[in-house]
């Protein structure tokens, strides 16, 4: 083959072969390298195509290598091995997250990564995170699951779930309760987080909704220090999710778990799936996947 025809090769082929035949079949590879089995099968049937070669008998339950993909093997583990010494220098990394994300998971995060790759980040509003990805403002993204993502070029995966809490000021009657019910939250002037128009479902509209309630929030906001002042200077309860209020100044507040919410929020870390994987984006990801989930009294 000469060098003109190796440029209709995609590293991201030969990421997806290697991945196959280290863990030894799809669904592993696929949980190894981030990426969805389907999008594996793929890459491995795209680079079998481009060879002429069969690389896989998938007859076999795991997938066995053919004589043709072991012979491929040492010659594929060796681009990438050259290419993760190019790369080796470092590289930036555009860290996309909501601001209590940020709080709690970006140090944690920069802590476990070599002085050579260099995080860059940026900050922004749920809801925002996933244009930025899909424009590719920034490599990754950490947001809430909901609201729903629109594009189906993002694949992610769950990394904590953590429940809804009421938020009171203290001297309210309910802020020295073991628990609140939503019935009883409903009737209260509530600050929750959100827009204020746009119809986008957070974790505590789609709580009260599934209890056939519908309460309207007097104020609504994406900041949890503006949300912690507001309840502070009496102006309503909060509901939110428990890392917003936990990672902020609590002074003057009380948390108070929901008993019957239903729902608990799911962030996930998404990345787009059509872009090259970086060494340092991968480190990256890897660092994020080390972290322990937080742990809620």
């Amino acid at each position: 083959m000469d060098l003109t025809a190796a440029y209709g090769f995609r590293m991201d082929w030969i990421v997806s072969f290697v991945a196959v035949a280290r863990h030894g079949g799809f669904s592993a590879a696929g949980k190894a390298v981030f990426r969805g089995q389907s999008r594996i099968s793929e890459h491995v049937a795209e680079l079998e195509r481009a060879l002429g070669v069969q690389l896989f008998d998938r007859t076999a339950h795991p997938a066995r290598l053919t004589p043709e993909g072991r012979a491929l093997v040492p010659h594929a583990e060796e681009i990438l091995r050259r290419l993760n010494d190019l790369t080796s220098a470092g590289g930036e990394v555009r860290f996309g997250t909501y601001p209590s994300a940020a709080a709690w998971l970006f140090p944690q995060v920069a802590q476990r990564l070599p002085a050579e790759v260099r995080l860059h980040l940026v900050e922004g509003p749920s809801i925002e995170l996933e244009g930025a990805l899909g424009r590719g403002e920034v490599d990754l993204a950490i947001r809430p699951v909901h609201p729903l993502v629109a594009s189906e070029s993002l694949d992610h995966e769950v990394l904590w779930t953590e429940p809804l809490v009421a938020v009171f000021q203290q001297g309210h009657p309910l802020a020295s309760a073991e628990s609140v019910g939503l019935d009883e939250l409903a009737d209260l002037p509530l600050i929750s987080i959100g827009e204020t128009s746009g119809g986008r479902q957070f974790e505590s509209h789609l709580a009260f909704a599934s209890a056939g309630l519908n309460p309207e929030s007097v104020y609504r906001t994406n900041q949890p220090q503006t949300l912690l002042s507001l309840v502070r200077h009496g102006l309503g309860t909060g509901v939110t999710n428990a890392l917003a209020v936990t990672t902020a100044n609590l002074t003057g507040v009380r948390l108070v778990p929901i008993r019957d919410a239903g729902v608990e929020r799911q962030v996930a870390i998404f990345v787009h799936r059509d872009r090259p994987r970086t060494p340092a984006l991968d480190q990256v990801i890897a660092a994020v996947q080390a972290v322990q989930p937080p742990t809620w009294p």
